[in-house]
């Protein structure tokens, strides 16, 4: 089983990743208008996110305007939307079971179960981290792409954003973390009965040790004790009051 450090590492990073993507889904950096060119003397920036769409004025001023319908967005702008909501309520939801199922938590005694439980929250942040991948990468592309459009105009071309860079680094975080959660392996059937069945008795000692245990013959003692199993362990111990040792107990 994995141990309780490399848990705590994974939780942690999956929930750094998870909150890098709800900043990346807040911003409306996607997209930044260029500066080549002609365009290098504008005295506007224009930014695109999935929610909204700003413009930054040279005086410092910004205006930002959410978009009225999902219609007006690009494909990928309507596809990242989508994503990055199922990738935060994911992340969400492996947050949960995670802390259900760590180790330094009390909500669960079944040690098996809370494996479990722990494995399924790292599996929910791998997918969590993949669908934040795969909007990022594809709106990368498709400004990268527009970028080295020949068709385009200079003022119609596009760079990456912040939120772009920062969605990178969390799918890489909920990864990390969603893998290194998953390395919590259930305990076995074998050990498990083997730690219920360790003391099935309440003493369990070889005659050899039993013997040594035994006080020198003619001392007075508050308990005698002999063991009435003689074969390989001596299972039970009956015990008297007060009285003297004799050699003939540890025949």
């Amino acid at each position: 089983m994995v141990s309780q450090g490399v848990q705590i590492v994974g939780f942690a990073a999956a929930v750094l990743g998870l909150v890098g993507v709800m900043v990346a889904c807040g911003l409306p950096q996607w997209r930044v208008s260029t500066f080549i060119g002609v365009n290098i003397v504008t005295a506007q920036i224009y930014w695109e996110g999935i929610w909204m769409s700003c413009v930054v004025q040279s005086t410092g001023q910004m205006q930002c305007n959410i978009y009225e319908t999902v219609l007006s967005l690009t494909t990928d702008l309507q596809a990242a939307r989508a994503m990055i909501v199922v990738s935060i309520v994911t992340g969400n939801i492996g947050t949960m079971l995670s802390v259900m199922g760590g180790k330094c938590t009390n909500c669960m005694t079944d040690s098996s179960f809370k494996a479990k439980v722990c494995i399924i929250a790292g599996v929910l942040f791998i997918l969590s981290g993949v669908l934040c991948l795969i909007p990022i990468s594809w709106t990368a592309n498709v400004v990268v792409q527009s970028f080295y459009n020949p068709i385009l105009y200079e003022g119609q071309q596009w760079e990456l954003g912040a939120s772009l860079y920062i969605g990178w680094a969390s799918s890489v975080l909920l990864l990390l973390g969603g893998t290194l959660l998953c390395l919590n392996c259930p305990p076995r059937e074998d050990d498990r009965y083997r730690a219920n069945t360790r003391h099935p008795y309440p003493e369990r000692l070889t005659i050899s040790r039993y013997r040594d245990s035994l006080p020198p013959p003619g001392t007075l003692r508050v308990k005698s004790c002999t063991g009435l199993n003689l074969g390989l362990l001596v299972h039970r111990r009956v015990c008297y009051p007060l009285g003297y040792y004799h050699p003939s107990y540890s025949a």
